[in-house]
């Protein structure tokens, strides 16, 4: 067998994980300095066998991702260099996925791309194929939180297959696994947590909505309400979760620094959307991307980048990201790693022409213009101090879109250097922009998203009323998460 090597590196400090079957969830180096520790899972496109061999991976028609896209994954890699066989492997995704009907009703599978023509005509984008939605309201649990938490479920299952743990250990002996999350996240990870037969501890905050703490005690979760001591605190939920792991729990989580592992789940999205949008001979001008601790987005760059890599694709579309007013600091994050590259590009540039006016402009001016050693110079500035870029917001977040107040972009490094990378950009869309694309969605759609799943829409809609997106461009936007008011989950 011809195996994708793949390894585990820190993005902030460098350190490369051994190439053993240990599962590391942190970078060990992560002590307390002000470098953005995450570990990141790097592939080597070569080992793969070619443009040709990747093109057959993404044009299969095996309908579970974890078992299409198997040879991407870091998980199955480890496993196999371990000495687990393919049929074992695919073995214990396919009773993973038996258990999670017994637990949801559905297996985890693929969910559909779909192009929607009536939307785009009311939002005023002209072409055939324009807008693609990526419903993911479908998924097991209601949204596409599960991506990333059968994600290191499988890992947790490989780890235990090959340590003969799945037969030796007790249910007393099981390490517990711990979760913040205000609804979608908890919901994935309880169903998942139950489905393999796992104790979760889960934080979330008091006004949780009444219909996920239901579902949650269904599902045998242990709930720690959490409330906040003050205004500018931080999230008192996600300090608690922090605390235990500290304590000796598993960070079952969709957050980045505390979980590296979570993202190559979440990239089987974008994999599955470069695969219809390919077999369709469609491609992508945007990717609109809601962000709440930066997660989805980051996969869904990291996907896109490794299908070009890969020579599936031949050019990323322009990645741009989502939040309310109520709570942006992947905007004010962006904003200061921005000025950091035009600062540093008037210091070497010998002309003195004027710099364009609006963000859209000056992302297209350093996309095009500025050097690549200037841009990765910033980003490598912010990788390092991130203390200077990413902080908690200043007051309780507050929208409509709950699912996406975190405050603060915990994978919001990526996140950058994505849209800058395509020349994107970050939009702060209104309540109002946040309810009316909402409305649009279930009018003009089947599809029963509510405001936080459609906020990518609302993104959209911005873009169109600022002239980013021309009446002649493709766009995408990800529905993430039903609405549990009109739709079961």
């Amino acid at each position: 067998m011809t195996s994708v090597d793949s390894r585990q590196i820190c993005a902030g400090c460098g350190w490369v994980a051994p190439a053993d079957a240990e599962i590391r969830y942190r970078c060990p180096q992560a002590v307390g300095d002000d470098i953005d520790h995450v570990l990141q899972r790097k592939l080597n496109p070569s080992s793969l066998g070619g443009v040709s061999a990747a093109k057959e991976l993404f044009g299969g028609h095996e309908q579970n991702p974890f078992l299409k896209f198997r040879r991407l994954l870091h998980s199955y890699n480890t496993g196999r260099a371990n000495g687990m066989p393919d049929s074992s492997y695919e073995a214990l995704v396919t009773n993973l996925g038996e258990d999670l009907r017994r637990v949801d009703g559905r297996e985890f599978r693929s969910t559909p791309l779909i192009s929607e023509d009536r939307l785009a005509k009311a939002i005023g984008l002209t072409s055939r194929n324009s807008l693609w939605i990526k419903n993911e309201t479908g998924n097991v649990a209601g949204s596409h939180k599960v991506r990333h938490l059968l994600g290191i479920m499988i890992w947790l299952k490989i780890k235990e297959a090959l340590s003969g743990d799945e037969t030796s250990e007790s249910e007393s002996e099981v390490q517990t696994l711990a979760i913040s999350s205000c609804g979608n996240a908890a919901l994935a990870a309880a169903t998942v947590a139950a489905a393999a037969g796992r104790r979760l501890e889960v934080f979330i905050p008091d006004w949780a909505e009444d219909s996920v703490v239901r579902r949650l005690k269904q599902l045998e979760a242990n709930l720690t309400v959490c409330s906040r001591s003050s205004e500018n605190s931080g999230d008192p939920c996600y300090e608690a979760f922090r605390q235990a792991v500290a304590d000796g729990a598993t960070p079952f989580t969709c957050q980045g620094p505390d979980n590296g592992l979570n993202i190559e789940g979440g990239e089987t999205l974008a994999w599955e959307m470069i695969a219809d949008l390919v077999r369709e001979g469609c491609s992508l001008d945007h990717l609109v991307v809601q962000v709440g601790g930066g997660a989805l987005v980051s996969s869904c760059i990291q996907g896109f980048w490794e299908a070009k890599e890969l020579g599936v694709i031949d050019r990323m579309p322009q990645i741009h990201t989502v939040q309310t007013q109520g709570a942006a600091p992947l905007e004010r994050a962006y904003m200061k790693v921005l000025s950091r590259i035009l600062n540093q590009w008037r210091k070497i540039s010998s002309t003195d022409c004027g710099l364009p006016a609006t963000t859209a402009r000056l992302a297209g001016f350093v996309c095009e213009e500025v050097s690549a050693e200037v841009v990765n110079a910033a980003l490598e500035y912010a990788a390092g101090h991130r203390s200077e870029f990413m902080w908690p917001w200043g007051q309780e977040p507050k929208s409509v879109a709950s699912g996406i107040l975190d405050d603060e972009t915990y994978d919001w490094h990526v996140a950058v250097r994505g849209m800058l990378e395509t020349g994107g950009i970050p939009v702060v869309v209104s309540e109002a922009t946040l309810l009316h694309a909402n409305s649009l969605a279930q009018s003009h759609t089947r599809i029963p998203v509510d405001p936080t799943g459609s906020a990518g829409l609302a993104g959209l809609l911005q873009l169109r009323s600022d002239g980013v997106v021309k009446p002649s461009h493709s766009a995408a936007v990800l529905f993430t998460g039903i609405d549990r008011s009109i739709g079961a989950f």
